[in-house]
């Protein structure tokens, strides 16, 4: 019996070496998912932290000074980075984890937005007054365009054509032709006009007015302010509620605004402009981003240093971790 076992194994052998080589080779042919990372640029810590999607820490990238907005190119391969005392715009390499270079901006550096074709960086400059027009290949200004005091928020048009810069001083919105090279409209706006958001459609653009606690929803084909949505927050005082940042939900479907040092965000049905739900964070919340399919929201809280992941079907808080000192800006990968 023992020997008709013996040789029994030994005649499936070569049966199950086929099937273990099918199946590596199975193993190896199935295509590679990169998981989305989440980068917090760090004011104070001159870094961009990395995180997976559950809030883990996955490492840091020691970047320019005073890193504060970030957006990828066109295939993700880089992070550009604003950092507002190296008044630079700092090039990461995502695969490699490293500055790879600089480009030269003016003095303090705010926010930017790229021309469609991404070889132009706008960019809001401070202390200048002004949007300045930088050639990233070249590392060359190529021109810019006076604004009110301290511009901030920089939105460029799908079609290249037209930017907009909120300045906080003049309480407006520019209307900048970047074929002239002109100012065409000032919009007036709330008090401390920050960030924008464009509405899908392209027909509304949101800006966030810091001293006045409101959203402003501007008519892009007349360029004159619609609507003004107002927040409160139970036990905040109104000069506490201070909007800044927001991102629009995947689907289009909900506005999410940070509420600065009321410590909240906010929820708003873009049809209705009603304010759906208020979910407590950290402190200052300031900085938004979202995962591809919506489901996580990551808030940075500038006074608190660290990341708020909000679970945005029951709107509710998941968990708060460490950021980095002054964490600014959410930038998620796809």
């Amino acid at each position: 019996m023992a020997v008709r076992t013996t040789a029994f194994r030994r005649s499936l052998r070569p049966l199950t070496a086929a099937l273990c080589a099918a199946g590596a080779s199975l193993a190896f042919s199935l295509p590679a998912h990169a998981e989305s990372k989440v980068y917090v640029s760090s004011e104070k810590d001159n870094k961009l932290y990395v995180f997976n999607t559950a809030g883990e820490r996955q490492g840091a990238i020691d970047v320019c000074k005073r890193p504060r907005d970030m957006r990828f190119n066109a295939d993700g391969s880089q992070i550009f980075v604003i950092c507002g005392d190296s008044n630079a715009m700092g090039v990461v390499d995502v695969a490699g984890g490293k500055l790879a270079g600089t480009v030269p901006l003016g003095e303090s550096p705010e926010m930017f937005d790229l021309s469609p074709d991404g070889k132009t960086a706008y960019v809001s400059v401070e202390d200048d007054s002004v949007l300045g027009a930088y050639d990233i290949a070249t590392k060359k200004p190529v021109f810019e365009v006076k604004t009110g005091g301290e511009p901030e928020g920089v939105l460029v048009t799908p079609d290249g054509k037209t930017a907009y810069v909120t300045s906080e001083v003049a309480n407006v919105v520019h209307v900048i032709d970047l074929g002239t090279k002109k100012v065409t409209k000032n919009i007036k706006v709330g008090k401390r006009p920050r960030r924008f958001v464009m509405s899908p459609d392209g027909g509304e653009l949101w800006v966030t007015n810091e001293l006045d606690a409101t959203v402003s929803v501007v008519d892009t084909k007349t360029h004159t302010e619609k609507q003004k949505i107002k927040f409160e927050v139970k036990g905040m005082r109104p000069a506490d509620i201070t909007p800044v940042g927001m991102a629009i939900s995947p689907d289009g479907k909900s506005m999410w605004v940070g509420l600065g040092r009321a410590n909240h965000v906010a929820e708003v049905d873009v049809a209705s402009k009603a304010v759906k739900n208020q979910v407590l964070v950290g402190k200052r919340a300031w900085g938004l981003g979202f995962t591809a399919d919506g489901k996580t929201l990551f808030v940075a809280n500038g006074l608190s240093d660290d990341m708020t992941l909000v679970d945005t079907a029951s709107g509710k808080a998941l968990k708060t971790v460490p950021a980095g000192r002054v964490p600014h800006t959410i930038l998620v990968s796809k």
